[in-house]
């Protein structure tokens, strides 16, 4: 973004939030490295993070179709360790993220 630009105040109009909650062996596999890069790849806003019981949170923003094939790669035999469950929600996109990060 140049040093003019300003960054959007809150959510992208059909934008939608997606929380999900990743369980499984997915903590020590590089996961969320590769859902930071999937998610990139679709042009999505957010975050992922371990959480202390071993499984993984995922917050992303962006189009409703891009956010549905993450969450298709989510639920696949696509990503590193062994997903068992991924429990998920969608919302309207709150427009907080700039970027996809790690935590």
């Amino acid at each position: 973004m140049g040093r003019h630009e300003r960054a959007q105040d809150g959510p992208t109009q059909g934008s939608v939030r997606l929380e999900a909650r990743v369980f499984g062996m997915v903590q020590g596999v590089g996961f969320r490295y590769w859902t930071m890069g999937t998610a990139e790849d679709l042009g999505l806003s957010g975050e992922v993070r371990n959480l202390d019981d071993g499984s993984v949170s995922v917050v992303a923003e962006g189009p409703q179709p891009q956010v549905r094939k993450l969450l298709d790669w989510l639920n696949s035999d696509r990503t590193p360790g062994r997903v068992e469950r991924v429990d998920s929600s969608m919302s309207e996109a709150g427009g907080k993220y700039r970027g996809f990060g790690v935590g």
